[in-house]
């Protein structure tokens, strides 16, 4: 077989669903456009609470949110996205049972995420820290730490649907042959949501 038309195969595996765009496929260019206006909109979050907190006696994180609970959840995100890695790759060399085993691994890590979110929102609010007050400071310091977490909680729980529908193609045996592009697809989306968390994490809670 010439190197022309193996070439012509290995593409053919990876990229059998979504048409090429140079050496991007469509369906990856779309999601990195879309990954980039998502940048933005976290931007604006986190550049107006910037603003608000140079601009006002601003509380210290420390002393009311949960830093040790939300830096295990950082720590549990980051093994996610390196499940992620791991499913991609057993998927590239046909190995079937780890990549649904990672994948699961992966989903598993995000919905953990979610429950520490929705563990600390519960203490939060019985300490007086809701949407609309704050009972030791300026009421933004809670509509501030709500509206960026939440929106990036609201990430977390689309990547887990995505993940969720992903898997269960593959358990149908989707990817069996090596098609692997929907996958990474979606670890580009996965991989850019823990990213954001870490900055979240950092500008919200340690700052």
């Amino acid at each position: 077989m010439s190197h022309a038309a193996t070439h012509e195969g290995s593409s053919h595996v990876e990229d059998r669903n979504d048409p090429q765009f140079g050496k991007a496929s469509i369906g990856k260019i779309a999601m990195w456009i879309f990954l980039v206006t998502d940048a933005m909109s976290f931007s604006g979050f986190l550049l107006g609470y910037a603003v608000l907190r140079s601009t006002m006696n601003w509380p210290n994180p420390a002393d009311h949110l949960g830093i040790n609970l939300s830096g295990f959840a950082t720590f549990i995100l980051i093994c996610s996205s390196v499940s992620m890695v791991l499913s991609i790759d057993a998927c590239k060399n046909k190995d079937r049972k780890g990549m649904l085993n990672w994948l699961l691994a992966t989903i598993v890590g995000g919905a953990f995420f979610l429950g520490i979110q929705v563990y600390e929102y519960y203490h939060l609010i019985h300490q007086g820290i809701t949407l609309a007050s704050f009972a030791h400071g300026p009421s933004l310091f809670g509509s501030t730490f709500y509206i960026v977490t939440g929106f990036h909680g609201l990430h977390v729980l689309t990547g887990v649907i995505y993940l969720i529908c992903e898997y269960l193609m593959a358990k149908r045996g989707d990817y069996d042959k090596g098609d692997y592009n929907r996958l990474e697809i979606a670890g580009l989306f996965w991989h850019f949501v823990d990213l954001v968390w870490i900055l979240v994490f950092t500008f919200i809670y340690l700052l």
